[in-house]
């Protein structure tokens, strides 16, 4: 071999380790990052869905560290502060925020018109301004659409099943959260249809809740229904002792508020909202528009009913509805 030649493929060889380990590192060095809005104080709190988001962008090829970074970011129900951290990772230019309810999906699409947002728990994100239709979002956001309203009768309907000579039901709400007149609107109706007297009892703080479900056990209540409201949802555990400390059946449309001393619940599946989301992320980081993914819709309804509650307060659950259960807890 010519000297000229062999020095030649020499040098190529030397070479190719430093370019092999270069375009290595600035493959590596793409990291993307998603800022994610919560509702509640902490990681702990909100470890249910936390745990199911971070493990459904895990079954899709992110890996923390290596190729995706998180932003949690916990609000602690205060409004300023989902202002705050909205604004926070608009300027640290995320590729792209989760925003998990519907004061941090506006706060989010005040924040920023170019980011993408998916927002997961909204009850109306067009009424609320954050898309122009569910068909076609046309912003920089899109998600998924509760049905909460929509299903105040059913609930109803299910609590009378499940409570013998069910006549008289309190509405738990925040009057804080912007769907309260709606719901309440809506659950009076239902409830004059099936011949039920239902009133709201308003809880702004989580420490109204003992003295709400004492009032209500004083006015002679046979149930009670939850309304919306993330406070709500935080406080499961406070509000299903109270509720079983004043053995008042209470039914919510979220399944991981049930072992905490609830009765039943009927609603969305909420862990695959979390895993859709993620879902749509990725759809978003691989080129797709927000403008362009429908806002998707609950095509499941869960039906979630705790036999040890119905135990503690006497119940016996209807044949019809354990036939009809998707979840038993014991």
């Amino acid at each position: 071999m010519e000297r000229r030649k062999f020095i030649a493929i020499a040098a190529t060889g030397a070479a190719w380790p430093l370019m092999a380990r270069a375009q290595q590192n600035a493959t590596s060095a793409k990291i993307t990052r998603v800022g994610i809005l919560w509702h509640a104080s902490n990681a702990d709190e909100e470890k249910i869905y936390l745990d199911v988001l971070t493990k459904s962008f895990s079954d899709l090829g992110y890996v923390e560290g290596k190729n995706i970074e998180f932003l949690h970011r916990f609000p602690a129900e205060q409004p300023e502060r989902f202002r705050t951290f909205a604004r926070e990772l608009a300027e640290d230019k995320v590729d792209a925020i989760v925003a998990v309810t519907g004061l941090g999906a506006k706060e989010a699409k005040q924040a920023t018109s170019t980011i993408p947002i998916v927002f997961v728990i909204v009850s109306d994100p067009v009424g609320g301004g954050l898309v122009e239709s569910l068909a076609r979002p046309g912003g920089n956001a899109t998600g998924l659409s509760l049905m909460s309203i929509d299903l105040s009768g059913k609930r109803l309907a299910l609590l009378k099943e499940a409570v013998p000579n069910l006549s008289r039901v309190a509405l738990l709400v925040d009057p804080t959260d912007p769907f309260t007149q709606r719901a309440v609107k809506a659950n009076q109706a239902a409830a004059e249809t099936l011949g039920i007297s239902l009133w709201p009892a308003t809880v702004s703080t989580p420490d109204d809740i003992e003295p709400a479900f004492s009032k209500i056990a004083q006015d002679r209540a046979d149930g009670v229904i939850l309304g919306a409201g993330s406070m709500l949802f935080n406080e499961r555990a406070r509000i299903g002792s109270s509720a079983l400390a004043h053995r008042l059946p209470a039914l919510s449309f979220v399944a991981e508020m049930v072992p905490h001393g609830l009765l039943l619940s009927y609603g969305q599946d909420f862990p695959d909202f979390f895993r859709r989301a993620a879902a749509d992320v990725d759809k978003i980081l691989r080129g797709a528009k927000p403008a362009d993914i429908p806002v998707e819709q609950p095509t499941r309804f869960k039906l979630a009913i705790s036999l040890k509650t119905a135990n503690a307060l006497g119940l016996t659950v209807p044949p019809s509805l354990l036939a009809t259960a998707d979840e038993l807890i014991e």
